[in-house]
């Protein structure tokens, strides 16, 4: 019997699910001396409609069999902490529960910028109106340096005050331009310190620089849920505090796991429950590792191996209808997804861990075909196996029968003697084969190296899998498996993070990482952990695209709670009696109806479309864009970026807007363009960084019309002076006013420009159907205008405006790269983000210089990812965008291997990034190993240009052709080439070994500018940019053709091509022939006569 243990040292771990309630009495000391892991006592029970009653009967369990146990330990003298993991939080905001959900009013401290896109514009509609009670935007906000925007206005922030008062509204977010790197003027704190002033303290404001991290949309949508659920979750913590003093554990801390694997004090977590969603996962990955910590440890011993802590581990939790897979990285975190998550159909930008999942599990059942196959999943049983598998007298195969065949070693499960017939031993191996292929196959795709690591198995379905599985180092079954969700909750810690900007122009990154180092480790002790044992965990460097001398730093610390804080108790006690009961009480939460928004657009939402079937409105050759166009344009202008460009989303969120407030919005062919008509051109310039988060403003408008009242005082327009005989037979008024707008780059956000500009609420003119570049790249001076160098400068006069009053109008220059470096060098006195307008050309200029129809290729390629995600066939979608890019989809004949336009170059998992910033722009390099990326299935897709399938066999011949091989993507803001790495070359794959290795050889290039280099996602088919690649991401490259604008002269080689990016050793060769992309104008015009 063991002794007992000192006082307050035993951890509780309840983890609270849809189905069971899981819990654990832990004793951390006795972890690695004893062969219990120090587990006293253990559970599972039925979860109950109140959760805290659930809790009352897992604990009050525990502690029977504890007493029964351990008779010496008197749980109410030794309990140190009880933790707890809970769906109930997430699942209010799943359900759309109004009783639980409150109305918010948002104030944003944003100025002139986001005035087009309004709060939770971008949400389902019904949670918008379930939830946004108010919004207003104010004056405040920060640049990107932490100079201000505008101070705020207090008398502004009252005048709204008394709107939110008189709505009854009890629920404020508070969200700032640049918020989390505000450590000065601390805007949000002093407009929340106003707003409690007027409204009084018994409402809740949230500063939204506490709920996340750069991303204005995101960060508030997380904010606005997070304020949302605030008084649900005050009463569900009153109520999970309650019920351990109804056990006698008065006094003891009660806490909440977040969905990073550590936890919050029970008044933090009911101040932020957001961070408690996907905490389940999180904790079943940890407790994972907990059970295999000793048996790591010896092993390592015995093979002379690195330390546990330096290793990676991969969990697979297999449960009744699906395996999900999660990695552990050594610093004992889950590995966290990419910078966006969704719930509810709510885009947010706080952590969620990175986790996989198969329709594979204990009951999923398996069936023969005609031809002597075996198939397995992904349908399932579920819950009822013990009711319809073989095992049990039941009619329906399930992989727990065929497990239990093919091992007789098994016998607890079931009836044996059931299954003896249910296959043959052909069909046992054929079943076995299957089940061990899918598990390597999703291992595998989570692995962010080639090298095996260890393998966890739990979850109730675990007895499926085998033993031994490749890329495993070792296969390990612990006991107490069913729990590890209770475990990882009783072992959690405690971190903190700082996510900041700073300018590296006087100090270097090195300095600024130990000063942040220092910040992370203070905040993490200030949470509760002790000094002793914090540690930082985690290091990103990211330098801002465009923007001189800063760089985004996130650093991570982590450390054990400090259970001798003499003044624990007293907190939690205190805290409890500081509660507001307007705050708790059940009264505070009456059944509600939908809030009405009277700042909601006019206009609604689109009813549901198919994809498959779609078809463009089209009349009198004039393309009238809906919201269906607008979502496969925006998702193709991010693959024609080329890594670069910037996310579009946010543009596309904006002149969604427009549509809905019944703006029209129409496309044109260049051919029906007249050669007398002036087209303009506008565009963003600056840093991606800064564009996610200060939202545009007016100031692609505002500079517009600078640059017209400029043109208009000076006669100095370009028609006027440079046109031929025929086509200046315009005014003086009509040549400076644009008649059409072009896109400067059909790449990344500015390719949404040209139809947003010529909206009818802003010039009210069509957009042309092409752009100057057919892609993205990092300077103005790379333009087709450039190219043809017809007359130059091209791109002089300009305008740029900041959207805050500061307007930069340059009347001529002495040459385009001298625009490109002067506007660069504005920049950064203009918060590295501004509007610019550029010079018109006439129609027939514009039909000389312009890559056609790239709106449409963008639309082709953004309904070729559409169509597969509808059809969930995802693993085709990058043979899909290389047909378009071959025939235009439109039933052109097909050319040869060597003429197609577009081909996939590479299949694999990124390994390595590495970035440096150099002039203002982001240089870097990712490296990919290949592997196969596609999805777990048996049969595969084909899908024809009108939407229908074809089905046959999943080569190998592919996956072969990838599998063991390693490429780089060299980058410049976009991608430059795809280049293959020899096997013998002697990097490592991190990214870190840069003078290492030889210069590349031409015989080694895949594909290199001026064509298009594009990633995308292998799981979701959308393009990932250069700022997003992050290690073992699963990607495809694309290669596609460039246009003849760019080719077709040795001068576009020169300025697109490998020598503008200073690989002067490698030279050309085009990896296709270039296809016109067909038109939608072409395609679809239903023309009235």
């Amino acid at each position: 019997m063991t002794s007992q243990p000192s006082a307050r040292r035993l951890r509780i771990g309840v983890d609270v699910g849809g189905t069971n309630t899981d819990g654990v009495i832990l004793d951390p000391s006795l972890a690695s001396s004893s062969p219990s892991k120090g587990i006293l006592a253990h559970i599972k029970t039925a979860t109950t409609p109140n959760p805290s009653d659930g809790i009352i009967t897992a604990i009050t369990s525990m502690f029977t069999q504890l007493s029964a146990t351990h008779p010496n330990i008197h749980p109410q003298h030794s309990i140190a902490s009880v933790t707890i993991g809970t769906t109930h939080f997430v699942n209010a905001v799943i359900e759309r529960d109004p009783t639980r959900l409150s109305p918010v009013a948002v104030l944003r401290l944003s100025g002139p910028f986001s005035k087009h896109v309004p709060p939770c514009v971008d949400w389902p509609e019904h949670m918008r109106s379930l939830i946004l009670g108010y919004h207003a935007r104010v004056k405040g906000g920060l640049e990107v340096d932490g100079s201000l925007i505008s101070d705020i206005d207090e008398d502004e922030i009252r005048h709204h005050c008394q709107k939110i008062k008189k709505k009854g509204i009890k629920a404020v977010v508070v969200n700032g331009v640049f918020s989390p790197i505000d450590a000065v003027h601390k805007q949000e704190e002093r407009a929340a310190e106003i707003i409690r002033r007027e409204l009084g303290d018994h409402v809740d404001v949230v500063c939204s620089k506490e709920v996340a991290n750069l991303g204005f949309l995101e960060r508030e949508n997380a904010a606005v849920l997070n304020a949302s659920i605030l008084r649900f979750a005050w009463r569900t913590i009153r109520e999970f505090r309650e019920a351990v003093r109804k056990l006698g554990l008065k006094g003891c801390p009660v806490f909440i796991t977040q969905n990073d694997g550590t936890i919050l004090k029970g008044e933090k977590a009911a101040e932020l429950p957001i961070k408690t969603f996907s905490s389940g996962p999180t904790n079943s990955m940890r407790g994972a590792a907990f059970l295999v910590l000793q048996q790591q440890q010896q092993q390592q011993q015995q093979e002379n191996k690195k330390k546990e802590g330096e290793e990676a581990m991969m969990v697979v939790d297999i449960g009744g209808t699906t395996t999900d897979v999660g990695l552990l990285l050594p610093n004992g975190f889950p590995r966290q997804q990419a910078a966006y998550s969704e719930l509810a159909g709510v885009r947010m930008n706080f952590s969620c861990p990175d986790i996989r999942s198969i329709g594979l599990g204990g009951g999923s059942i398996v069936r023969k075909d005609s031809n002597g196959g075996i198939t397995v999943g992904p349908d399932s049983v579920g819950y009822k196996i013990d009711k319809e598998a073989l095992l049990f007298g039941g009619s329906t195969l399930t992989t727990t029968d065929c497990t239990v065949l093919a091992n007789p070693d098994i016998t607890s499960i079931g009836d044996a003697s059931l299954v003896k017939d249910a296959l043959t031993k052909e069909e046992t191996e054929q079943f076995k084969a299957i089940v061990k292929s899918k598990i390597e196959k999703i291992i595998d795709n989570m692995k962010t190296s080639p090298d095996d690591l260890p393998v966890i198995l739990v979850g109730g379905g675990a007895v499926i899998a085998p033993d031994e599985l490749q890329g495993a180092s070792k296969v390990l079954k612990p006991r107490w498996s069913e729990v590890a969700n209770a475990i990882g909750a009783a072992i959690a810690r405690v971190s903190a993070v700082v996510d900041t900007i700073k300018s590296t122009e006087t100090n270097t990154e090195k300095q600024f990482l130990e000063e942040i180092k220092k910040e992370a480790i203070e905040r993490t002790i200030a949470a509760g952990a002790s000094p002793e044992s914090v540690e930082v965990v985690e290091i990103e460097m990211l330098p801002l695209q465009y923007v001189e001398n800063k760089t985004r730093f996130i650093v991570r610390a982590a450390g054990d709670f400090d259970f001798t804080q003499s003044d624990l108790s007293n907190a939690e006690e205190e805290e409890e009696e500081g509660v507001s009961e307007d705050a708790v009480d059940e009264d505070s939460l009456p059944e509600r109806q939908a809030v009405t928004d009277p700042n909601k657009p006019k206009a609604s939402p689109e009813a549901a479309v198919d994809v498959l079937t779609y078809t463009p409105t089209v009349r009198n050759r004039i393309w009238h864009i809906s919201e269906t166009d607008l979502a496969f344009i925006s998702t193709g202008c991010y693959i024609l970026g080329t890594g670069g460009g910037g996310s579009p989303y946010a543009s596309m969120i904006l002149l969604r807007q427009l549509l809905r407030s019944g703006a029209s919005v129409t496309v044109v062919s260049p051919a029906d363009v007249p050669d007398t008509a002036a087209v303009g051109c506008g565009c963003g310039a600056g840093s991606p960084t800064v564009s996610i988060e200060k939202l545009q403003g007016d100031e692609m408008m505002q500079a517009q019309t600078e640059l017209y009242k400029a043109l208009l005082a000076s006669h100095s327009s370009p028609l006027c002076s440079n046109s031929s005989q025929g086509e200046n037979n315009m005014n003086s008024e009509k040549k400076t006013k644009a008649t059409h707008m072009i896109a400067l780059e059909i790449g990344g956000g500015n390719g949404l420009q040209g139809m947003t500009l010529g909206a009818s609420t802003n010039m009210n003119v069509p957009c042309v159907d092409g752009d100057w570049m057919g892609r993205a790249y990092p300077t103005k001076w790379q333009t087709t205008p450039v190219v043809f160098n017809e007359r130059s400068p091209i791109w002089s006069p300009i305008a740029v405006a900041d959207g805050n009053g500061n307007v930069l109008v340059m009347p001529r220059a002495a040459s385009d790269a001298a625009v490109e470096r002067i506007i660069r060098a504005a920049l950064s006195s203009m918060g590295s983000q501004v509007g610019a307008a550029d010079p018109p050309v006439t129609g027939a200029e514009m039909k000389r210089w312009v890559v056609e129809n790239t709106v449409s290729q963008a639309w082709r390629l953004g309904r070729a990812v559409a169509r597969a995600r509808a059809m969930n066939r995802l693993d085709e979608v990058a043979e899909t965008i290389v047909e378009e890019c071959s025939s235009g989809g439109g039933g052109h004949g097909r050319h040869g291997e060597r003429e197609r336009g577009a081909k996939v170059l590479f299949k694999g998992k990124i390994v390595g990034v590495r970035r440096t910033l150099r002039t203002g722009h982001v240089y870097g390099e990712c490296i990919i190993e290949g592997t196969d990326v596609s999805s777990d299935d048996t049969v595969t897709t084909t899908m024809t240009s009108g939407g229908k399938r074809t089905e046959g066999a999943v080569s190998g011949d592919e996956q072969d052709l990838f599998t063991g091989k390693r490429i780089k993507i060299p980058f410049k803001n976009e991608n430059i080439a795809a280049i293959r790495i020899p096997e013998n070359d002697g990097s490592n794959g991190s990214g870190d070994d840069d003078g290492k290795k030889e210069l590349e050889k031409q015989e080694d290039v895949l594909a290199i500018v001026p064509d298009l280099i594009a990633v995308i996602d292998a799981q979701s088919g959308e393009a990932v940019g250069t700022p997003e690649y992050r290690y073992g991401l699963l990607v495809i490259v694309l290669g596609i053709a460039a246009s003849d604008k760019w080719t077709g002269s040795q001068r576009g080689i020169d300025l697109g091509g490998p020598k503008a990016f200073g690989f002067d050793h490698l030279k050309y060769e085009p990896l296709g022939r270039f296809v016109k992309p067909v038109s939608v104008i072409d395609e679809f015009d239903r023309s009235i006569e």
